[in-house]
């Protein structure tokens, strides 16, 4: 069938249509996420009408039990479970003072700033009463009542005990004092209406603090309320549905943090943590690395820099013993950690076609001299990168970040620091590095294009 101008019905030469075809993936895939995202908002706003009287908004009863420290043994708890709770990495941004706030969360639809909280009556929680602070952590609503957005990670702190809340309260409340106020959030409509969490708070967060299982020994308990509660390793290791809710079905499976990958934590062989031994998870979770097993970046090293490994070997003990319990997730075969053989990690080893080729010249001038052609390091464990998911992945997403961004400690310490490489290369020559470091370490391709990494930047 022809038209009256005699182009043929359904031809991509009819004006408009070869315009629309080659846009309307992407047109529809951004509708779609929208309007999912207003009729799960929808579906919260009509939870959370029904949920208005059962939410506990009230403030609650608090009293510390009888075992719980005063003095100066307080305060060494509460510092204690604030280094455990990794605090300091939300509430403090980058050369920013300690626990004032004003770290961005930025979201697809508007940015949240992380409050301070040092003992500021004014900007910060110096005029919090304890019941005040108790139902933030339990119930994540604020000082007047408003109803807090769950990047503050309630859902997981709702399992703390009282004791613990109000030791971790006792320590914030020796801070040095900060009259900086966070900044406000900028959200869109409807996601800046705050009553709406009510109905998601109602599905989603715990009704009652963690309760230790009696069949377990204390070291499990230990490791449950570190990684569930205190922690909060699924507020990053586990995916996320529709509403933004952890996936309990598949705790601990991997998630995304900000374009980062968090990797599947669980018992499984093939995907998780199964084949690692007892000493590999606890170097990981102490060091940020470990023998054959790659090395942690981004929001992970970060973790564990401020956090894991100030732990005692006792905690890290449980963790592991824990972790050992969680059901195995598999995943797909893209996130299958996967390696070369070690006669095949040579300079020579990858085929070099076209597309290849600028990668690897990038990396036998920027790489290999730290990291070492078989990904093994050549000065410090810090450069070993072999072994690792992040290797692995066809997508790279880890990879183009710290390429990107860089990986350092809080204190830029020799040895332990890659520069950030955003200003140095294009993103196209960022895009074939990584493919070419897919492909030379694993024997997977590549998928990585110049849009990925301009878009990660």
């Amino acid at each position: 069938m022809t038209s009256e101008t005699g182009t043929k019905v359904g031809s991509s030469k009819r004006p408009g249509v070869f315009w629309f075809q080659a846009r309307k993936g992407k047109a529809m895939k951004r509708w779609r996420n929208y309007i999912i995202g207003i009729c799960s908002i929808a579906v919260a706003g009509l939870v959370g009408a029904a949920a208005f009287f059962f939410w506990p908004h009230s403030l609650p009863q608090v009293q510390a039990s009888k075992s719980q420290p005063t003095g100066s043994e307080l305060i060494a708890r509460g510092e204690y479970l604030t280094v455990a709770a990794d605090c300091a990495a939300c509430h403090t941004t980058k050369s920013g003072k300690p626990f004032a706030g004003g770290l961005a969360f930025k979201l697809p639809f508007g940015t949240i700033y992380s409050p301070n909280i040092t003992p500021d009556k004014t900007a910060g929680i110096g005029d919090w009463t304890d019941a005040e602070f108790v139902r933030a952590m339990r119930s994540g609503v604020g000082k007047h009542g408003e109803d807090l957005y769950p990047a503050f990670p309630y859902s997981s702190y709702a399992l703390l005990s009282t004791d613990d809340i109000l030791a971790i309260k006792a320590y914030l409340m020796t801070l040095a004092s900060v009259a900086d106020p966070a900044p406000e959030n900028s959200l869109a409509f409807p996601f800046n209406q705050r009553p709406l969490m009510r109905g998601w708070k109602f599905l989603f967060v715990p009704w009652g603090p963690f309760q230790p299982d009696p069949g377990k020994d204390k070291q499990w308990n230990d490791g449950a309320y570190l990684v569930e509660a205190l922690a909060h390793c699924g507020e990053c290791h586990t995916p996320r549905g529709l509403m933004f809710q952890r996936k309990q079905g598949v705790a601990l499976s991997g998630g995304d943090v900000d374009g980062w990958k968090a990797w599947n934590i669980t018992s499984d062989k093939d995907y998780g943590l199964g084949n690692w031994s007892d000493e590999q998870i606890a170097d990981m979770l102490t060091a940020g690395h470990a023998k054959d097993r790659g090395v942690a970046a981004g929001p992970m090293r970060e973790a564990i820099d401020l956090s894991l490994s100030k732990l005692p070997k006792s905690d890290i003990d449980a963790i592991v013993a824990y972790l050992r319990t969680v059901p195995a997730v598999s995943g797909d075969a893209d996130h299958k950690a996967a390696r070369r053989k070690e006669e095949e990690l040579t300079a020579g080893s990858t085929p070099t076609s076209a597309s290849l080729q600028a990668g690897k010249d990038i990396y036998a001038g920027a790489c290999a001299s730290c990291h070492g052609w078989n990904g093994e390091g050549q000065f410090n464990p810090h450069a070993a990168i072999l072994g690792g998911h992040a290797l692995a992945d066809p997508t790279a997403s880890n990879v183009v970040r710290v390429v990107l961004q860089g990986s350092s400690d809080h204190a830029s310490a020799p040895g332990k620091t890659m520069p950030s490489f955003a200003k140095t290369y294009t993103d196209a020559e960022i895009a074939a590095l990584a493919n070419y470091v897919v492909e030379h370490f694993s024997g997977r391709k590549g998928t990585v294009t110049a849009e990925q990494v301009s878009e990660a930047r």
